[in-house]
């Protein structure tokens, strides 16, 4: 099928394309890789009369590490993060993760931002994202802000970002200290979007927990934290973290789920898989840590 007609605007700077949003923030979209929206506007799923391109602005597609974080600018393709020696260096548990986004023909054209606000739940991006946690830079014609990991989704395919604003880049924080990570995720096939997947992140400070963070995606409107298990981890000497310990954890993240029934598989299943990808991520994020120190 082809898309419904439309008005494409190359834009050349960020004010630029900030105006023609405002303008009509009704009936636009903002495009950089189009890996999301032009399927959906194809499908008739969406019917913006106006495209907002960001792919002509200069300095865009940077990718930089800072003082414990790491910036990837709007257009910054996937393939070029996920090859990134300096990403690789500062956050290997990205890179892994890109390399389960999609197919190399989409990570060549697709962007790390977009993923981020297409908000798709079964998506990669958005739940590492969310355990890394960070920032969303968003320009606005009042100007600029950003919006934290933790409240940048809303729900299904839904952000904080209003209607007159432009994603400008993503800021993750880097892990300090000894990190382990783990990712992986249940699919039909490499390349499809996740039945369910588990993000972990464990920290070392002299041998004990000092940080746990576990994301399961894939079971709900939005990427989900799981607090209960993350805190039974906190503060467990990592010779201490048995089985039984492990076992507590995968029943809370099983506890915390409710998704629903669909054609690719049941809400029970999806809870029983969360629960066993908790404990081999968080063992492999242990072991990890432990051989990093």
């Amino acid at each position: 099928m082809k898309p419904p007609a439309f008005t494409h605007h190359p834009c050349r700077t960020v004010d630029e394309a900030v105006g023609l949003l405002d303008s009509a923030s009704d009936d636009s979209k903002v495009i950089s890789g189009g890996q999301s929206l032009v399927p959906m506007m194809n499908l008739r799923l969406a019917n913006p009369a106006h495209l907002v391109d960001l792919n002509g602005i200069p300095g865009l597609d940077g990718i930089e590490v800072g003082d414990r974080t790491l910036t990837v600018g709007a257009t910054a393709r996937q393939h070029d993060v996920e090859r990134s020696a300096h990403v690789t260096t500062a956050a290997p548990l990205l890179a892994a993760a890109l390399k389960h986004v999609g197919h190399p023909q989409i990570r060549n054209r697709g962007t790390v931002v977009g993923s981020l606000c297409h908000a798709d739940p079964a998506a990669e991006m958005p739940a590492v994202f969310l355990t890394l946690g960070g920032h969303v830079s968003a320009q606005s014609p009042s100007g600029t802000r950003t919006i934290a990991a933790e409240d940048f989704f809303d729900s299904y395919l839904t952000t904080a970002l209003e209607p007159n604003e432009i994603a400008t880049a993503v800021t993750f924080d880097t892990p300090n200290g000894s990190s382990g990570w783990y990712f992986e995720e249940v699919a039909r096939r490499h390349g499809d979007f996740a039945i369910i997947g588990i993000v972990a992140l464990l920290t070392l400070a002299g041998g004990v927990v000092s940080d746990a963070r576990l994301t399961v995606f894939g079971g709900a409107a939005t990427p989900v934290r799981i607090p209960a298990a993350e805190q039974l981890l906190v503060g467990v000497a990592a010779a201490d973290v048995d089985a039984d310990l492990l076992a507590r954890a995968a029943a809370e993240t099983s506890a915390a789920l409710r998704p629903s029934d669909d054609i690719h598989a049941s809400g029970d299943y999806r809870r029983h898989v969360a629960g066993v990808l908790t404990t081999r991520g968080l063992r492999t994020s242990l072991e990890r840590a432990v051989a990093g120190s």
